[in-house]
């Protein structure tokens, strides 16, 4: 196999790890050492405000109880708002990204004005009123230009998959009002700058992927390769999560998380050992793509 791959494993430090989180890290870990590659850990502070104290480091400690411990030490984002800033300058300087002056209110109202009611729980699509200039007006956050026409990639789980952004979501925060960093431009810097070559996470966040090809492609940076896993439900038929009911990852007996991890994944055994899950990941996913050097 292959000495290129590298995964990694990113959560939000909102909380310790879940059953729906353990799975995510099992993937991509999983993933990586069936391919001779290395795992990384990211720690996603970049939403300071959702950030739990202490959260981070219980999370840490949750992985190495499971024996899934990365091969480097890991970073946080919120040590690495330089990058973040560089990226932005470039895609300013190269009139892909504008200053944007709109509130939430405004956008309901100007998506309204142009009959397009804001369906309940429905994303709002930016309408691109600060494309032309804020009107004197102060800018609140910064927005990628989107252009038209299809985003299309191949999903190693869900297959073909493509996106109208333009339609679908509109241009996109970069930097948001409050001068945190959105998570679109942050996850696009940190996996190019660490050479994430294979992208292994949860299929809630397979919406974002054409977001993050088109900023790889505005700053030239390689695109990964994506394989969105499957989804531990809660009671509600929602993403298992905090708010609707998750307990923190139990790891006093940690091989019982991993097994109903690994089975969430579609691995067989009932009483998985690391061998005989690298084993089934190989056989289910070894030849949905090649690596060089395969």
């Amino acid at each position: 196999m292959g000495a290129t791959y590298i995964g990694r494993f990113a959560p939000s430090p909102t909380g310790p790890l879940h059953a729906g989180s353990l799975v995510a890290a099992l993937a991509s870990w999983l993933d990586a050492r069936a391919h001779g590659g290395r795992w990384l850990v990211r720690i996603e502070d970049v939403d300071i405000p959702r950030c739990a104290p202490g959260a981070a480091e219980t999370i840490l400690q949750q992985l190495t109880a499971c024996g899934l411990v990365p091969d480097e030490e890991p970073v946080w984002q919120s040590r690495r708002g330089a990058l973040y800033q560089a990226a932005l300058d470039q895609l300013v300087s190269e009139s892909r990204a504008y200053p944007c002056a709109c509130s939430r209110k405004d956008i309901e109202e100007a998506l309204a004005a142009q009959g397009h009611p804001r369906a309940r729980h429905a994303e709002l699509v930016y309408p691109g009123t600060c494309r032309l200039g804020l009107g004197g007006r102060p800018a609140r956050a910064w927005r990628f230009k989107t252009e038209p026409g299809l985003i299309e990639w191949h999903d190693r789980r869900l297959g073909a998959q493509q996106q109208d952004l333009a339609r679908e979501v509109g241009d996109f925060v970069l930097k948001r009002a409050d001068g945190l960093w959105a998570y679109q431009l942050a996850v696009v810097v940190d996996d190019a700058q660490q050479g994430i070559t294979q992208i292994v996470r949860g299929e809630d966040l397979a919406d974002n992927t054409a977001r993050q090809i088109v900023l790889q492609q505005a700053l030239r940076l390689p695109t990964p390769g994506y394989l969105h896993t499957a989804l531990v439900l809660g009671p509600n038929g929602e993403k298992l999560s905090k708010q609707n009911g998750a307990r923190p990852l139990d790891t006093s007996r940690p091989l019982l998380a991993l097994n109903a991890a690994a089975q969430v994944l579609g691995l067989p055994e009932q009483r998985l050992s690391t061998a005989q899950a690298l084993a089934s990941w190989q056989a289910q996913w070894r030849d949905s793509y090649n690596l060089p050097g395969d």
